[in-house]
Formats: structure tokens, C-alpha cells, sequence
């Protein structure tokens, strides 16, 4: 049984408790309507390679900002914060290792690295909820499910991996309205990329996610809907194995002052 908690709601509010450490859940139904991020930290000699992946690659990894070397503030996005502060769990890789999940980096922040926000699949959820469609995990401690699939990314430089995806149970006769609300969001990975069989993507067990939680079919007039997903440069970071890669844990997202609607298509 999942618990509702009480959320921030507005972008300001979460990264302040965020920072202070009084909210540690994952941000799926945080601040409603605000753009949230997933987050990609990488030394300025790998820049310019990993920009170059997310151009190729923009249904996992649409750029939303990017924070110049040493800066720690997304000037155009989030006025104030302060990315080593303001999400609520980390994860370090070290040659594609995984070595650390800190609440803070202020003990790993260098000179030369640089931040990418790239869209998250949460910031169109309140759409979809709108448009009828219930998401359990809504607003609880709880987590969506995310599989890795055999869908290879386009590499770029020392990037390349298998992309990641995230799934949600929709009922059949809503698929078309959750296509349709999903596609107006194109920065934030917009309409799935598979809907039905998840062996056809290469998931041998849909009750085992790589991230996240399961969440288990209710009824079979549920359709699997699978979604391309930020966490993907982990996968890549563990594929490519870089000196250095710190993203946000699975979930726990760094949140902007955008709103969902600045960011739609007509």
C-alpha cells in the first residue's frame, strides 16, 4: 500500500527543501505542472562528445539547459539554485562503476565540470491525469518502473549504450489519449517508443525493473506503454565508462521554474 505525502508545489519550494534535507522521496507528482530535469554531470573535456549524443539521441536525452564549467546555477531555468544541492539523491560513476548515491556533491564538485538538464518523463504526468489516466505511484514515496531494452542509442565520441525506457500500465482505450498528450511534450521524451510486448524491446520480465518499482498489470484491459527515458546516460556511463559521471539516483529529479506548458507544442 503506498502512502500519500504531502509535496511542494512549485519549483522553489522543492529545490529549498531539497536542499535543507527535509524531502527525500522521488518527485513524481512534485510541484505539479513544473518542468523537472534529469540530471548529467561530465568533465569539460567530455562535453562537447556527450552534447553531441543528446543531439542524436533526443527522445531519451532532450536538452533543457546547459550549465557552463564550475557554474552551479541553471541561470535560464531555475534562477538561484544550486545544482549541488538541489536534488534529493545523486549517483557517481567512476569508469562506468558505480561508487556512490550522496545527497549532496559538495565533496565531488570540480572547476570543470559541466551540468545537462535534460526533459523528464515526469513533467508530462500531470497531463496524462488529466486526460484521464491514473498513475498509482502519483504524488507517493514510490517510483516509476525503468527497464533497459536492447534499443541501441546513436553513439556519439566515447558515448554509447542501450537506451533506457520507463513504463506505466495505461488502460487500453486510453493508449490513443496518452500518445496524443505525451507527443505535445517533445523535450520531455514526448510519445512512447513502444507500446505492447516488452520482450519486443528486449525486457524478459516486466515484474523486474533495472530502476524504480514495480507495478504490477490490475486488470488485463491494461496495456504496457513504454516511454524513452532520462536515465539512460547511466546506462551509457556504465556502457562508455567516462572518468567521471554524477547524475541524479533514478527518480529523484532536479525541478525548474518552467511549467509544463512552456515547453508544449501546439
Amino acid at each position: 500500500m503506498t502512502t500519500q505525502i504531502t509535496v511542494p508545489q512549485t519549483g522553489i519550494e522543492a529545490r529549498r527543501q531539497i536542499r535543507e534535507g527535509t524531502f527525500l522521496q522521488p518527485t513524481s507528482g512534485v510541484a505539479p505542472r513544473h518542468v523537472q530535469t534529469n540530471v548529467a554531470i561530465l568533465p569539460k573535456e567530455l562535453a562537447f562528445d556527450f552534447l553531441l549524443f543528446c543531439q542524436r539521441n533526443p527522445k531519451p536525452c532532450p536538452v533543457v539547459e546547459v550549465i557552463e564549467p564550475g557554474r552551479v546555477e541553471a541561470v535560464l531555468t531555475a534562477p538561484e539554485s544550486d545544482i549541488r544541492t538541489d536534488v534529493s539523491l545523486y549517483r557517481v560513476f567512476k569508469n562506468g562503476e558505480f561508487v556512490d548515491e550522496p545527497k549532496n556533491l559538495h565533496s565531488y564538485w570540480r572547476d570543470d565540470l559541466v551540468t545537462f538538464l535534460l526533459g523528464c518523463s515526469f513533467s508530462f504526468e500531470y497531463a496524462l491525469m488529466a486526460n484521464g489516466i491514473e498513475l498509482p505511484y502519483y504524488g507517493t514515496e514510490r517510483n516509476v518502473p525503468m527497464f533497459i531494452t536492447d534499443i541501441e542509442t546513436a553513439p556519439a565520441g566515447q558515448f554509447s549504450g542501450p537506451m533506457v525506457v520507463s513504463q506505466r500500465w495505461i488502460a487500453r482505450d486510453k493508449v490513443v489519449r496518452a500518445v496524443q498528450a505525451t507527443s505535445r511534450f517533445p523535450e520531455t521524451h514526448g510519445a512512447p517508443v513502444h507500446i505492447g510486448d516488452p520482450a519486443a524491446i528486449g525486457i524478459s520480465d516486466i515484474s523486474n525493473p533495472d530502476y524504480g518499482d514495480v507495478w504490477l498489470q490490475e486488470n488485463r484491459d491494461q496495456v504496457p506503454v513504454f516511454w524513452a527515458c532520462g536515465v539512460t546516460p547511466q546506462s551509457v556511463a556504465m556502457s562508455s565508462k567516462p572518468e567521471l559521471m554524477i547524475t541524479h539516483s533514478p527518480g529523484h529529479m532536479f525541478i525548474t521554474d518552467l511549467m509544463d506548458e512552456d515547453l508544449a507544442v501546439l
